[in-house]
């Protein structure tokens, strides 16, 4: 069954994200043209605004999801309704709390950013931060959905509310061109998405229904106090580490420059969410299979996650690295692109972030946040630090090598101690020769398919070269690897099936 459900997950997930980015890249270019790129700047900020708003999530429903798992298991289902409520109360406070902060921003927008467009940006950003609130509004039930690995339930839903969303925000655009209203179809479509969420998870779980819910056992109260407290502070880094780069870039270079960073953010963006949410889906299965805490069985279920991890983050790094400036002179236009040095390090980034999936998804499945709740404080210092330093020195490239090195802090140390050694066992130096490798074959395969690239006459012939040359190159290192042939095996068993 957690087979059967994480490739449930991971399909849905994949199309769903598919269909999702297609819609956005048609609305995304629209917007440009209609709209132009001081709008797309406002986006970007003030998305980041509010991712750093988020850090009042405080972590909970990470915390409550890690608990869910062996209530699930055991089917106690008074204790999964105890917690639900109790879900459900935070959410409430957190909605309120994310709102009233966020109004207290508003004196302070004229510092971050100057616009010459005729648009009220105080209501621009109230409607922003109405679409922030509304996420929690409704939505504590969609991490039972998960929590039971019953995530392509909520990829269904989410494609569907997508495509309604976008697809009302093109037909404004087109017939009316206006912006409040492009982000009032946001709020209502948000809303009604956790309406359905809600009552799909209510008829799946009729229990949730009764009246008479005991209130939540102390010490389940207490572990997740516990780690809320832990995870306030890897929340604080996350907001640092994603919620700031925008801010710092309006208020060094402008909010042009935070447009233009804008687009090549949403094409890394929509590579990420295609692939790394397959490893993402599996969370919950991980969360299971901790529960047996069989450590030579977590290693290998590691490496299989982590061998898929970097033949995709090889390939799809390969891939933007080769097609992010000709996709965006064809999708936008030439005077949208930025330095090469830019991409580079992005690309680069964007590297790490799918390669610590394979980390990411065995911590948050064993819930580790307490033991190691400090390092993210070291990384919202290396964060700002070396993003405000290096932008002064050596302009837009600066912000995100800051970003780079604040990831590195987990690299060194909460990955090798708190995962490799912690739940598998393993010594560090393997776990060093692992990242070596990984990094030593990427660098090796993204300058082959670079100077192959070089005498590509047009876009078309480039995507086939970015297709075939690094997967080619994969194939013949890792042809006789169990992982691959393991890979190769469920393929076979699969189209056998079919």
């Amino acid at each position: 069954m957690r087979t059967k459900n994480s490739i449930k997950n991971i399909i849905t997930q994949f199309i769903s994200n598919l269909i999702i980015l297609f819609l956005l890249f048609i609305g995304q270019a629209l917007f440009i043209r209609i709209l132009g790129i001081e709008y797309t700047g406002l986006n970007g900020l003030f998305s980041n605004i509010l991712t750093v708003l988020n850090l009042f999530e405080l972590g909970i429903g990470s915390s409550i999801t890690y608990n869910l798992y062996k209530y699930i298991k055991n089917n106690d289902k008074e204790t999964i309704k105890s917690i639900m409520l109790f879900y459900r109360k935070s959410y409430n406070i957190i909605s309120v709390l994310i709102f009233l902060l966020g109004l207290l921003i508003i004196p302070f927008l004229h510092l971050i950013v100057e616009v010459t467009v005729d648009v009220n940006l105080y209501v621009i950003y109230i409607l922003f931060l109405i679409s922030t609130v509304a996420t929690y509004l409704n939505n504590y039930k969609r991490n039972l959905l998960v929590a039971s690995q019953k995530n392509y339930i909520v990829n269904i839903v989410s494609v569907i509310y997508s495509i309604l969303v976008n697809g009302s925000q093109i037909l404004v655009l087109l017939f009316t061109k206006n912006y409040y209203l492009y982000l009032i179809m946001k709020i209502i479509f948000i809303v009604l998405e956790n309406i359905t969420l809600n009552i799909i998870t209510n008829k799946l779980n009729p229990y949730l229904k009764d009246k008479n819910i005991k209130p939540l056992d102390k010490k389940i109260k207490k572990d997740i106090i516990s780690r809320v407290k832990a995870l306030i502070i890897h929340k604080s880094s996350g907001a640092v580490t994603y919620g700031t780069d925008n801010i710092l870039i309006s208020i060094f270079l402008g909010i042009t420059t935070v447009g233009l960073y804008t687009n090549y953010n949403y094409i890394i963006t929509a590579v990420k969410k295609l692939f790394s949410n397959l490893v993402a889906a599996l969370t919950p299965s991980i969360g299971d299979l901790l529960i047996e805490n069989n450590k030579e069985k977590n290693y290998q279920t590691y490496g299989r996650i982590s061998f898929l991890n970097f033949w995709l983050a090889t390939f799809t790094s390969t891939c933007l690295f080769i097609l992010t400036e000709p996709f965006i002179k064809i999708w936008i236009g030439e005077e949208f692109l930025l330095s090469k040095i830019v991409l580079i390090v992005l690309v680069l980034n964007y590297y790490e972030i799918i390669m610590r999936n394979s980390f990411v998804v065995f911590k948050d499945g064993a819930g580790i946040w307490i033991q190691d709740r400090f390092v993210p404080l070291v990384q919202i210092f290396v964060n700002l630090g070396f993003s405000i330093l290096l932008l002064k020195l050596i302009g837009l490239p600066g912000v995100f090598i800051g970003t780079l090195l604040c990831h590195l802090v987990q690299w060194v140390y909460s990955f090798p101690k708190y995962v490799y050694k912690g739940l598998f066992n393993k010594k560090i130096s393997l776990y060093l020769k692992e990242v070596a490798c990984h990094l030593i074959i990427l660098l090796v395969i993204v300058i082959i398919t670079y100077c192959i690239n070089i005498y590509s006459p047009n876009f078309i012939v480039s995507i086939l070269i970015s297709l075939i040359i690094p997967n080619f190159i994969l194939f013949l290192i890792f042809r006789k690897n169990n992982h691959f042939r393991f890979y190769l095996n469920l393929i076979k068993k699969m189209i056998e099936k079919v």
